[in-house]
């Protein structure tokens, strides 16, 4: 019998053929990330740029130093005002209403006011180093809202612990007034008056001199006989006591 043949159980290890044509190692597809890699631009580090400050923090640093500034400007200004007055004891100035007259009080038909006043005030300084530099004082003097005369004091100084007499004469002319109230002037024997003044004064301080501020003077509750006919009476012996506010202005501010 003829013998059959038998293909060998052992695998063919015969060794692939090179592609390329040389003895070298096989060469394979390539893959997809071999080909990103090689259009991938080569990574080269970008300089860094310096920050830039955001305008809204420079406007809050703005801001807390001005209110920095601004509370010890404050607080050096509250230092030296309680220092001032330690050293000197500053107080305000009085005003009394000495005398007055109402020499003359005519009211015609046609409600024309005409009148004229003869006043007196005292004025103290109760300070012993302060000396006060008034500036013309105008007088406005009225009774129950109705203008009864206006006019004014001279400037002059006020000298340390000094009282001074101020003397004028206060009038108005021809001055229109309401029906009703022209009618109440005419029967009143006694006139109740109101006066105000107002004016500007500095301060002195040795050879320092302060800016000047508003003061305003009023007088109230102050009773005056009414001439009759072309008689007028003797003046009314008062020393009646007034009321004095200071004006500090300070940039737009008015205390």
């Amino acid at each position: 019998m003829a013998d059959r043949g038998y293909p060998s159980s052992k695998p063919n290890l015969q060794t692939p053929r090179a592609v390329n044509g040389g003895g070298g190692p096989p060469s394979f597809p390539t893959t997809k990330a071999q080909a990103y890699g090689a259009n991938r631009p080569v990574y080269r580090p970008q300089p860094m740029k310096p920050r830039r400050r955001s305008s809204r923090g420079c406007c809050c640093a703005c801001c807390l130093w001005l209110t920095l500034i601004l509370i010890a400007l404050v607080f050096l200004a509250a230092i030296a005002g309680g220092v001032f007055y330690v050293l000197y004891r500053p107080r305000r100035p009085n005003f009394t209403v000495s005398s007055i007259r109402l020499a003359a009080l005519n009211v015609t038909a046609s409600n024309q006011l005409a009148s004229r006043l003869d006043l007196s005030m005292t004025a103290r300084n109760p300070n012993k180093k302060l000396v006060y530099l008034y500036d013309p004082i105008s007088i406005a003097v009225s009774s129950g809202g109705v203008d009864v005369g206006d006019g004014s004091f001279p400037a002059f100084v006020h000298d340390t612990k000094n009282t001074t007499i101020l003397k004028t004469t206060v009038s108005t002319s021809g001055e229109s007034v309401d029906a009703s109230a022209a009618a109440d002037l005419k029967k009143k024997s006694k006139l109740p008056l109101e006066i105000d003044l107002e004016t500007n004064a500095g301060m002195k301080i040795g050879g320092l001199k302060t800016k000047k501020m508003g003061i305003k003077v009023h007088c109230a509750a102050i009773d005056v006989a009414v001439p009759k006919g072309k008689t007028a009476r003797s003046p009314s012996t008062l020393d009646s006591p007034c009321k004095v506010k200071l004006r500090i202005k300070i940039w737009k501010w008015t205390f």
